[in-house]
């Protein structure tokens, strides 16, 4: 199986929007994710990823010009036990607490939807990587409006069982940039995964197209005991 350059394809795409990517290391030690953001407006530009605990959270640059933070100000990643939750927006509080109450991904998932931001109704994506004593596995979802359509939703769910070594799978909230922006279309595209932290690092920031890439955070979970490496990147400095 040949797997998608994932440089090329963010070279390829100036606005992809918020994207996640979740596999596993070539040498298969490690459960791996990155997560990215861009924008287009000043208000959404003006953010920085922060570190906090054992998560992570985005935060105004310069507090005096964040003109709205509803939809840009979350906690992109969340640990529950031997469970990573990374999202676009707030529904990673929504699965955290569902999940912590015994419910599924899924079912967290269905009380919510796409975001309220017509006319482009950004798509939410999530993804939850279970680690625990050498077993791993992962899931991703996409919950989009229906071409456009508020009053529907789609709700696409893709798990992913004995990850193969090397292979991840990446999510994108746009399909590419547009007036409305329109939705990610079909699964997430099969994409290469190194060993690596810094080289997988370096391909999506410089992938990233340069005047609308804002922030990018990468983590490599060691699958036998936990322990993870992280990488944090902001343009915002």
């Amino acid at each position: 199986m040949e797997f998608g350059n994932l440089e090329n394809m963010l070279q390829e795409n100036t606005y992809p929007g918020r994207g996640i990517v979740i596999g596993k290391s070539k040498s298969g030690n490690h459960a791996v994710f990155a997560y990215f953001i861009m924008g287009r407006s000043e208000n959404s530009r003006n953010r920085v990823f922060i570190e906090e605990g054992n998560g992570l959270r985005t935060q105004a640059f310069d507090p005096s010009k964040l003109s709205d933070p509803s939809l840009i100000i979350y906690a992109p990643v969340r640990v529950l036990g031997n469970k990573t939750i990374v999202t676009n927006g707030d529904q990673t509080d929504t699965i955290y607490d569902l999940m912590d109450k015994q419910q599924t991904f899924e079912q967290a998932l269905r009380t919510r939807q796409f975001e309220p931001d017509a006319p482009n109704y950004t798509p939410r994506i999530s993804g939850i990587l279970h680690v625990e004593s050498g077993s791993y596995h992962y899931a991703m979802s996409i919950l989009k409006s229906n071409d456009g359509n508020p009053n529907s939703c789609q709700r696409n769910m893709f798990a992913y069982s004995n990850p193969v070594n090397g292979q991840g799978h990446f999510i994108h909230t746009y399909q590419c940039d547009g007036e409305p922006l329109p939705s990610f279309e079909g699964e997430p595209k099969s994409v290469t995964i190194p060993d690596s932290i810094d080289a997988f690092t370096n391909t999506i920031w410089n992938g990233l197209n340069e005047e609308n890439k804002i922030s990018l955070y990468v983590r490599y979970i060691n699958i036998e005991d936990g322990t993870y490496v992280s990488r944090l990147m902001n343009k915002n400095r």
